[in-house]
């Protein structure tokens, strides 16, 4: 090596030394967790992440909140209810989109324009009250997804008494929302959970599936039982659970649960007490286990197995004269 050679190579590693120096350390992914509450519920999220996302995940939560909440007067939601056609937004035209598709599928046992029985019956806007055959006979006339229609970014209402409730798909829909926000940052390790409903991709903290509970359904209207019937080890999930354990009350000796039928204006009474659906999204997932709860266990079943996208954990309540919460668990063939 020439003396003109050694000067060249020994200043090119002084300078990768001095640039080595200059660089700082990369920052190292870390777990973070994130918790609150939100829509009426608790959120808990966990994600491998360079930077705390928190901030940004209640930005999410408010957009969201501005386009599906029935409480929030300025909502895209609020300002269909409260006129006719209203120009709506790419979260709203999602979830009309599923809303339609998993209406067909349940052959009307889900329905988003199910919102004035679901006032009536005291779970909405509306204070509990006794309810007669003739106030449920009033509304269902207004009641039926093919009474509204998205034309462009409109929705079209052909009976302008229709209201919406998507409280039945938009806690699921929140979670793929969240989900898609930690995916764009770059989180190919996380679990999304918004009051039981979850998405959840890669591995934990420990380098292990995500381990998911799904509740055993005994009545609590507190909310504070959480008792796990059963849990799932997995590594790609978009999970659903709908149960009528929590949110119901008595009138009389009649327990009224929050599971409306929009085809007969009433709240569902069987024996099935909790659906848990996966599917391709959290969104799907959530509004097909509303519909399980509507359906009842046979039909349920027949739903779940004509849609390849899905599959269903069904716990219904078994008659036992020594055991009065004796349950049964039946599950679809892809479960």
């Amino acid at each position: 090596m020439s003396r003109k050679q050694l000067l060249i190579s020994t200043a090119l590693i002084a300078l990768v030394a001095v640039v080595l120096l200059v660089i700082p350390d990369q920052p190292k992914a870390s777990y973070h967790a994130n918790k609150g509450y939100v829509f009426g519920t608790y959120y808990a999220i966990q994600y491998e992440s360079v930077s705390d996302l928190h901030d940004s995940i209640k930005e999410a939560f408010a957009a969201f909140d501005g386009s599906m909440s029935m409480f929030n007067p300025q909502s895209t939601i609020s300002r269909i209810n409260a006129g006719a056609d209203s120009v709506v937004d790419d979260c709203f035209v999602q979830m009309y989109r599923t809303a339609v598709d998993v209406n067909r599928l349940s052959d009307g046992a889900f329905d988003i324009t199910v919102a004035p029985l679901v006032n009536l019956w005291g779970f909405g806007l509306k204070n509990r009250a006794h309810v007669t055959q003739e106030q449920v006979d009033s509304l269902l006339p207004h009641v039926g997804m093919h009474k509204i229609e998205l034309q462009a970014v409109y929705l079209h209402k052909y009976d302008p008494c229709v209201q919406i409730d998507a409280g039945a798909i938009a806690k699921g829909q929140s979670c793929d929302v969240i989900a898609a926000l930690l995916q764009r940052n770059g989180c190919a390790n996380y679990l999304v959970d918004i009051g039981g409903e979850v998405v959840a991709k890669g591995k934990n903290s420990q380098g292990k599936p995500w381990r998911i509970g799904i509740t055993r359904p005994i009545d609590d209207a507190s909310g504070t039982t959480n008792e796990v019937q059963n849990v799932i080890e997995t590594t790609d999930i978009a999970l659903a659970t709908s149960g009528n354990y929590r949110n119901f009350y008595y009138d009389g000796e009649q327990k009224r649960s929050h599971t409306i039928d929009p085809r007969t204006g009433y709240p569902v009474q069987h024996s099935l007490l909790s659906a848990t659906v996966r599917s391709n999204s959290c969104m799907r997932a959530d509004a097909l286990a509303t519909a399980c709860m509507v359906l009842g266990e046979e039909d349920a079943l027949l739903m779940i197995e004509a849609d390849s996208l899905s599959a269903c954990y069904l716990i219904m309540a078994e008659p036992n004269a020594e055991d009065s919460t004796a349950l049964r668990i039946v599950t679809s063939s892809r479960w």
